[in-house]
């Protein structure tokens, strides 16, 4: 289980996900949850970084738990996710403060995601807010951004997790870099699409 952390941490943050020690991990086995420490090193992670704890009861060791590890039990609670992974890819984030919907326009986006909602909330790191909004969303959707702050993506495996993480990374900076070029395909850009 460690090894799976592991890579999916080193991951995210090699593909600038993350920041050094932002984001989490978690998974769901029954009862129990194991999610990355408060503070730890996505990019790094020991075998002290990952925190075992119940989905309804805490055990000793809460206090060194994600601060997002209530939102995670929101998501576990109220949908079929057996992982879940939170992080903060930046061109996701710079759309999520100007849409209240990303919307892929490359045909991978498009087909594995289709759009991905944007979550707004007064408090956004771990607050009650998103422990009753998100879960909400992530029923119907693989992934969604929390505006400002962040994605959190739910699957079966983690690594199902990652790649809506990562699919949203890349359909974002496909936006992006359209946009910088004066075309906007969802709106008015200085310069369409001609079909060549």
């Amino acid at each position: 289980m460690l090894k799976t952390f592991q890579q999916i941490g080193r991951d995210l943050f090699k593909a600038g996900l993350n920041s050094s020690h932002s984001g989490n991990i978690s998974i769901r086995s029954g009862d129990r949850i194991i999610i990355t420490r408060r503070g730890s090193m996505l990019g790094h992670l020991q075998e002290g970084d990952l925190i075992e704890t119940g989905l309804e009861k805490n055990d000793s060791h809460i206090t060194l738990a994600s601060t997002e590890i209530k939102v995670h039990r929101a998501i576990y609670k109220r949908t079929s996710a057996l992982a879940v992974v939170h992080a903060h890819p930046p061109y996701a984030i710079s759309l999520s403060l100007l849409e209240d919907e990303i919307v892929p326009v490359d045909s991978e986006g498009s087909y594995l995601l289709h759009r991905i909602p944007v979550v707004k909330a007064e408090h956004t790191i771990g607050s009650s807010e998103l422990e009753e909004m998100l879960p909400e969303v992530l029923k119907e959707y693989k992934i969604a951004m929390v505006r400002g702050h962040g994605s959190f993506a739910v699957g079966q495996l983690p690594e199902e997790a990652y790649q809506w993480t990562s699919s949203l990374d890349h359909s974002s900076r496909i936006i992006f870099i359209t946009r910088s070029l004066g075309y906007n395909p969802l709106g008015s850009g200085t310069q369409k699409n001609k079909g060549w």
